[in-house]
């Protein structure tokens, strides 16, 4: 029996809904891309929301860290160690941090503390990743924890000789006693081979922690001391001798006051990191919800999956939206998928979806349910950007045989009890997912029934995706508003589907064409069409012609709005420019009224200022002719606006003159004189004019003095000069490096990520110093050193060619690299 999902105000339904919709596996393909089992907790504890803030940011952080993967190579992504569990349990005082365990809290805490300094780089500037800054704010960082860690530690992760001046002592008193022994042991071990009891090419071996000689069991009496074991062969027995047990004795004591000072070492340290243990554990939930969101990213790169434009409203308006696991299953393949372009919303909320089995209307159905729930629980979707994604309070879905022998539950009663479910519990923010709608019992009843639950879903204002073969439900769909017909689109010539759905026309099932085509025999075929008669036979076309007919007459009625609505625009337009051009003719006339009225006050005074003048000259010829000039006088300066062009050729001189003047000026610069810096052409070094003679030049460079002709001078900047000086200050440093490199690094005797890291740092030098020949002394052991080395070289693609070392140099215990 299926159970109800509740998530406080939504219902996602049933309770395997994730296995039905494959969400488990998108699950585990991001939790396989964690670097560490903190951001597999992360993945675990994904789950749906319904909350647009909080899937607005979610969205935000991967989005941002796609950018990241994409554009950034200097982001912190190694040493993603789990340390809670460490720094849970060193609460208890008297504990402490082992040495392994404290190297991974220092590469660990270097890595949290790198990433914070990443996200706060452009902190006084506008943040390029706000929504990971933001993550930032309760982490603590403590550098002086790792510095502290370094006066302990070294950088392969061992107790330093000089943690403590008491370990350093135990140190070279240990040094000096394994010394002596070595010689004490050689010694015997000389005068040994030298009576025949030894073979000549034995050398002292370790057992237990002591230093021993391999002996033949026939001379085991020959040398005096302690047998403390012999080969699984029995042909070889190891002897401690006896001059040397009591400085065996004393190492192993030195051993024990070794192991006892590292514990108090480690102790106090332990110590001075209890009190900061919340601000670390909380620095560790940081570095979680990093490793979650990197994986996240990465696994939206793999599928293609972009942040949908979201809106805070019920809608699914999705172009070229493609389902992930099939994708990625195809692209295995070298095959291709066929996108899905689907909408839902307004008046076409409910989708019922026919067409041929095969066809692909149940992946259709699981595309839409897996994309909506995998962007509501803040992953990037494959879809184009051009797409809109509404948001679902609930989501039900009923998908399979879900028949349950235990319960008593046949497949038609297991689908009528999530029916019961979904009409008890759906509403206008609620996506119904529903596979062959009404299918499992006598054709004509469920059909029935299906058609009266589409009926009621629609009524709720529902949204959904249904699939159906029944006629019935692509009439409803057909003739009731909020419903609309979807076909996956079927190759009648080919007999085959296109995997395309066609929103707005009902599918066929194309039954009598498939089964002439699977070779069924032909009097079988015509004996049902008999059957059914052919109008049954016919209805899907003529479904199809009311619904041709319908889109046409819909398309015409909108082709009639959207022109009626364009002529509105355009009235309002012409209306609107008119109004401003009257409004404008009025100002331009009451302007012209203004000036002419200016302009008649100003003649009429000077009119009879002028009368006036020759009244009383008594019409004087001088005065007259004054007189005259004045009103000539005025009236040029009344036809004056005509001369603007004048102005401007003046303009236009003034402008030229101004161009001339700065070409010549440029010009003058560049001319070479006394005290400029200089150089040769096609030379680098750098000299001072101290004289110019005619055409020649007299330069210093440095202590000498030269005469060159001028034109096989140029200037040099100030600014040029630092950085050439700059680029040979860094020839010089990496001449300097590549002088100062050893071309073999020993990792005999560290720990497999230990060598690895050593390696990684060393052939990275090597390629950027342009060293040709490298060697790496592994030594032979069990032999996984050197596997995991080879592993790494065979991956690197400045590597040519690496092999053993010849038999008489080392062997196999020394790989040889040859690089480009």
């Amino acid at each position: 029996m299926c159970h109800t999902i509740f998530k406080f105000n939504n219902v996602i339904y049933p309770e395997n809904f994730e296995q039905k919709i494959e969400f488990n596996r998108v699950r585990q393909l991001i939790a396989d891309r964690c670097l560490s089992p903190l951001g597999k907790e992360k993945v675990e504890a994904m789950q749906f929301s319904v909350s647009y803030d909080e899937i607005e940011a979610l969205l935000s952080q991967t989005e941002e860290f796609v950018h990241i993967i994409e554009e950034e190579d200097s982001f912190p992504a190694d040493h993603f160690y789990d340390m809670r569990p460490v720094l849970r349990r060193i609460r208890v005082d008297g504990s402490w941090v082992d040495t392994a365990a404290l190297f991974e809290l220092r590469r660990s805490l270097q890595t949290i503390n790198g990433i914070v300094a990443f996200l706060h780089r452009d902190e006084d500037k506008t943040p390029k990743y706000p929504h990971l800054l933001a993550l930032t704010g309760n982490v603590t960082t403590y550098p002086e924890i790792t510095k502290k860690i370094d006066t302990i530690l070294d950088g392969f992760g061992q107790i330093k000789d000089h943690a403590s001046a008491r370990l350093s002592d135990i140190r070279r008193e240990l040094t000096s006693a394994a010394n002596g022994i070595s010689k004490s042991l050689n010694a015997i071990l000389r005068k040994a081979q030298a009576a025949g009891y030894v073979e000549k090419d034995v050398t002292p071996s370790m057992r237990d922690g002591r230093l021993v000689i391999p002996v033949n069991p026939s001379f085991k009496r020959k040398i005096s001391g302690i047998v403390h074991d012999e080969s699984a062969s029995g042909r070889t027995v190891f002897i401690e001798p006896s001059e040397v047990v009591e400085a065996n004795n004393r190492i192993r004591e030195l051993e024990g006051d070794e192991r006892r000072e590292i514990i108090r070492i480690l102790t106090d340290f332990t110590n001075y990191l209890r009190p900061f243990l919340p601000d670390l554990l909380e620095s560790y939930e940081f570095l979680a919800k990093i490793d979650f969101i990197r994986a996240k990213a990465s696994f939206a790169l793999q599928i293609n999956g972009i942040r949908p434009s979201l809106d805070n409203r019920q809608q699914i308006d999705w172009v070229q939206a493609v389902h992930p696991l099939l994708y990625l299953s195809l692209k295995k393949q070298n095959r291709k998928i066929v996108p899905l372009d689907i909408t839902l919303e307004g008046n076409n909320r409910i989708l019922v979806i026919s067409g041929p089995n095969a066809g692909g209307k149940s992946v259709c159905l699981k595309t839409v349910g897996l994309l909506q729930y995998m962007v509501q629980c803040g992953l990037l979707i494959p879809l184009r950007e051009n797409s809109r994604v509404g948001l679902f309070n609930d989501i039900f879905i009923d998908i399979g045989d879900e028949q349950s022998i235990e319960n008593d539950l046949s497949t038609y009663s297991s689908h009528l009890m999530n029916m019961k479910f979904f009409e008890r519990h759906c509403n206008d923010k609620s996506l119904l997912l529903i596979d062959e709608f009404g299918s499992g019992t006598e054709p004509q009843i469920g059909a029935a029934i299906a058609e009266a639950l589409l009926d009621r879903f629609n009524q709720q204002q529902s949204f959904g995706v249904i699939t159906t073969h029944y006629q019935n439900l692509k009439h409803f769909a057909n003739e009731h508003e909020g419903v609309v017909n979807g076909a996956m689109l079927y190759d009648r010539h080919e007999m085959q589907p296109l995997f395309r759905l066609s929103i707005g026309n009902p599918g066929s099932s194309f039954a009598v064409e498939i089964a002439r085509k699977i070779g069924l025999p032909e009097g079988v075929i015509a004996q049902a069409s008999e059957i059914v008669g052919s109008e049954y036979i016919n209805m899907d076309k003529y479904l199809q012609d009311i619904s041709r007919d319908r889109r046409y007459w819909e398309r015409k009625r909108d082709e009639i709005r959207r022109e009626r609505k364009q002529l509105e625009e355009v009235t309002l337009k012409y209306e609107t420019d008119l109004e401003a051009i009257n409004k404008q003719k009025k100002e331009i006339v009451a302007e012209a009224r203004k000036q002419a009225e200016q302009l008649l006050t100003e003649s009429n005074a000077l009119i009879e200022n002028t009368i006036r003048e020759i009244r009383e000259t008594k019409a004087d010829k001088e005065a007259t002719r004054i007189v005259r000039q004045s009103l000539t006088e005025f009236r040029d300066k009344v036809a004056a606006a005509d001369g603007s062009s004048d102005i401007a050729g003046k303009q236009k001189k003034v402008k030229r003159n101004k161009t001339a003047a700065a070409k010549q000026g440029k010009n003058e610069e560049e001319k070479i004189a006394v005290g400029h810096t200089v150089r040769m052409k096609g030379q680098t070094s750098v000299g001072e004019i101290i004289e110019i003679s005619g055409k020649k030049a007299t330069i210093a460079l440095g202590m000498i003095k030269t005469t060159v002709p001028l034109d096989q001078l140029e200037r040099v900047s100030n600014n040029q000069i630092k950085k050439e000086q700059k680029s040979s200050n860094t020839r010089d440093f990496m001449h300097e490096r590549k002088l100062s490199f050893r071309q073999d690094i020993d990792v005999r005797g560290m720990r497999g990520d230990e060598a690895l890291q050593a390696v990684i740092y060393f052939i990275d030098d090597a390629i950027q110093l342009g060293v040709s020949r490298v060697r790496i002394l592994h030594g032979t052991g069990t032999g996984a050193l050197r596997q995991i080395i080879r592993e790494y070289l065979s991956a690197v693609n400045g590597v040519t060619h690496f092999q053993d070392e010849h038999i008489q140099f080392g062997g196999t215990g020394i790989t040889v690299v040859d690089l480009e």
